[in-house]
């Protein structure tokens, strides 16, 4: 049997198998979306920053690189910013205060957090987290397919429907407990991936000197952060710099770039693994082993995609392909399915973490609040999987159209972050934060999003910064100006805040 083959054949039983157990220990909705809050420090740590950094860490980002040069890595930048941030003030926060108010879903936050009885913020945040999660699973499933298509020579569209069924299968079985699981495995398989292949590589080379030689020889300006580089290999443009020998990254450029990391404060499949770690006093560990792990990865895949350039004997016409391209031309085929199976489970980890927050959307915020609040936990659980089921099919009409996995991750991130950041920001930090201004926040935060990408995109502005700052600014103006929280959203505010100025 081929060994990439039959690496990924034992891979993805060993996730099916995880799937399977966990599918018999789900007893309630809780179990399912929250995993009863009982994750160890450093599941939650893997999990969450594996299921944020998908396929795109492994092909998008090093795609990047490889196309452009060091001016790429200011998005790895902004991430490692975003993350440390996000552990920093959000976490320990949002654990305490979703115990207080009895919420295991993002959006059931935002209704118990502001007593919404007209249920306006549930609805909106259920109906945010459909639109822009299903845009974002299917740039895993256009990652799917392109492995499979590559690395087991099957179609592109026949790849993509492959990745549904392994995916959607033991996310459909397992729920929260599985999925965080399998994410801590893949977790670590990525970072073994980005940590030893660039070491073999510069190994292979003769030592970081050849390779920044090497690199500079094709062209010095992939070596300089603040120059932009063209790669079109199409038009026969590779690694040209800009009309006037190296145009300078703009004002523009550089905060466009950084803005990735504001996306953060508002990824529902990151945020509900904080709310799922056995206790709060955990999380500065999860925060030290998450924040390594992002910095690292991220380094790893730099050196990636600055690699590619050197060792790969002809330029890629997909450059997202420089991972793909590198195992294969470069390692044993035991060894290269071995690293392989990191991509795959890079895909896998987001995927499967974005379903089941998509799915809690549907199950418990539609179903449950609008139609049958009286639903038993059986059937909750199993109107989840029919909705992991559901959403896993919209998405493949997204993928099969294929795309960019760096362009699609970038669009659902930024709808995503500029939508639910400010309002999880205000909701925490401010107790004057009213229930008008955080629904305001949230549908500004999308509209301005998908405005922005479709009218002014010209501008070169990540269409996540305007949006954020908007969506603040609304909330603000709503909350300070309009009828303000009730006494009772006030002092709930102070009592799940008083256990953070004790410790």
């Amino acid at each position: 049997m081929d060994p990439v083959l039959f690496t990924f054949i034992i891979y993805i039983l060993g996730m099916l198998v995880i799937g399977y157990y966990y599918y018999r220990k789900n007893d309630s909705i809780e179990d399912y979306f929250l995993g009863g809050r009982t994750l160890n420090p450093y599941v939650t740590a893997l999990s969450a920053q594996a299921s944020d950094m998908s396929g795109w860490l492994l092909m998008g980002f090093p795609g990047a690189l490889y196309a452009g040069g060091f001016n790429a890595m200011w998005i790895g930048i902004g991430l490692a910013i975003g993350t440390y941030l996000n552990w920093q003030f959000t976490a320990k926060r949002l654990r305490r205060y979703t115990e207080v108010v009895d919420a295991i879903t993002i959006a059931d936050f935002f209704e118990n957090r502001f007593k919404d009885k007209s249920r306006s913020l549930r609805i909106v945040s259920a109906v945010v987290i459909l639109v822009f999660f299903t845009i974002y699973v299917s740039s895993g499933l256009v990652a799917g397919g392109i492995l499979f298509e590559s690395v087991l020579n099957i179609n592109y569209q026949l790849a993509v429907f492959l990745s549904v069924i392994i995916i959607g299968l033991y996310t459909f079985l397992g729920g929260f407990k599985a999925v965080s699981w399998t994410d801590f495995i893949q977790g670590s398989l990525m970072f073994i991936a980005l940590l030893i292949v660039p070491l073999l590589v510069i190994n292979m080379v003769g030592g970081f000197g050849e390779v920044w030689t090497q690199v500079a020889e094709v062209n010095p300006d992939l070596l300089k952060a603040g120059k932009l580089v063209e790669y079109n290999l199409a038009e026969k443009v590779m690694w040209t710099s800009g009309p006037q020998a190296g145009d300078g990254l703009t004002f523009i450029g550089l905060i466009s770039l950084l803005g990735w990391g504001l996306g953060y404060f508002g990824m529902p499949h990151i945020l509900v693994r904080f709310m799922g770690i056995k206790s709060a006093k955990q999380l500065p560990i999860s925060q030290l082993v998450g924040v390594s792990w992002v910095v690292i990865s991220l380094i790893g895949a730099v050196l990636v995609g600055i690699m590619g350039i050197i060792v790969l004997p002809e330029p890629l016409a997909n450059t997202e392909m420089v991972f793909l391209s590198m195992l294969q031309e470069l390692f044993n085929p035991w060894l290269a399915g071995i690293f392989l199976a990191a991509v795959l489970a890079a895909i896998m980890s987001t995927i499967d973490s974005q379903l089941l927050v998509s799915s809690s959307a549907l199950a418990e915020d539609f179903y449950k609040s609008l139609f049958r609040p009286d639903a038993s936990q059986k059937e909750l659980l199993w109107i989840s999987r029919a909705a992991v089921a559901l959403i896993t099919i919209i998405g493949v009409f997204f993928a099969l159209s294929g795309g960019s996995i760096l362009d699609i991750v970038s669009y659902a991130w930024a709808g995503l972050g500029a939508s639910f950041g400010p309002a999880i920001l205000f909701s925490l930090f401010w107790r004057k934060a009213s229930r008008n201004g955080v629904l305001a926040g949230i549908i500004t935060g999308g509209l301005v999003v998908i405005l922005w990408k479709k009218l002014f995109a010209f501008t070169g502005l990540y269409e996540i910064i305007p949006a954020f700052i908007l969506s603040s600014l609304i909330i603000y103006i709503v909350s300070k100006f309009g009828d303000g929280p009730t006494e009772e959203v006030e002092k709930e505010f102070e009592t799940a805040m008083k256990p953070l100025a004790n410790e």
